[in-house]
């Protein structure tokens, strides 16, 4: 007979659980859905714990999902739909959950080949940080630097933004001055998007270790934060600017064409 569903709001793992998601902190976080929780297998994070629901687990991806799991030498608990969904940061719980420990990446990493780096100023919108990290790791990216104030990498929406790229791109919490500082010292131009700059994203020498710099989504990069250069992003009709994940991507590709000659 397999063991009854967790069905009590009092069992410690729920108050774990539901602890985190009130406060989240610096060395865990919660992953919601088998697609982010496979994601994370892949990735080599480790879970420490892993719940679901039964009628999830009745299903062929519940099933898939626990094979996975006691591939990695985890076993999967039950958990009653009611207490699920009260975990659930959707309207809708997705069957099952996940206590993950965040990753821990080498910063030399960010500096391997030709380093492009991404530096996220002030950007608060989790989704956005998690689009960020994404399009980073797309175009080939080394890592990211996420400064003052930028939104948590693995919240429930940056993590749903990024599709797995936080537990795989190298990135790290800095400083602004400071990750600059480290750039460049190590030899890394750093590129901001400018409206108002005479060259276009296009026109300019990407194969250099390079990191692309973009700021908050109202505000901008700060005056006093400098790039060493500027590019501008031409754009039709009357749009005035472009969602900060959006423009980062723009530069980011066009270095990725412009460095796929180089191999």
């Amino acid at each position: 007979m397999p063991d009854a569903p967790v069905s009590s709001a009092s069992n410690p793992l729920v108050k774990r659980l539901r602890a985190l998601k009130r406060r989240g902190d610096d060395a865990s976080c919660l992953l919601e859905g088998p697609k982010l929780v496979g994601e994370a297998l892949s990735a080599g994070i480790v879970l420490e714990a892993v719940v679901a629901s039964p009628r999830f687990l009745a299903a062929p991806a519940g099933r898939a999902l626990v094979a996975a799991c006691a591939a990695a030498g985890l076993e999967v608990r039950r958990i009653e739909d009611r207490l699920l969904d009260a975990l659930s940061e959707a309207e809708a719980s997705q069957g099952v959950l996940a206590l993950a420990r965040r990753p821990r990446f080498s910063e030399d990493a960010l500096f391997a080949g030709v380093p492009l780096v991404l530096v996220a100023v002030g950007v608060q919108n989790p989704g956005n940080v998690g689009a960020l990290l994404r399009s980073t790791e797309a175009a080939g990216g080394t890592g990211a630097y996420l400064a003052d104030g930028c939104a948590d990498p693995f919240s429930w929406k940056a993590l749903r933004g990024s599709m797995g790229s936080a537990f795989r791109l190298p990135h790290f919490r800095a400083a602004s001055r400071e990750a600059l500082g480290r750039l460049r010292s190590r030899g890394v131009r750093v590129v901001a998007a400018d409206a108002g700059a005479g060259t276009s994203y296009d026109g300019l020498d990407w194969k250099r270790p390079t990191a692309v710099l973009v700021g908050n989504e109202g505000a901008g990069l700060p005056e006093s934060i400098a790039a060493d250069e500027r590019v501008r992003i031409p754009m039709a009709g009357g749009a005035e600017s472009l969602n900060v994940a959006v423009a980062a991507a723009i530069l980011l590709f066009e270095a990725a064409r412009q460095r796929r000659s180089m191999r």
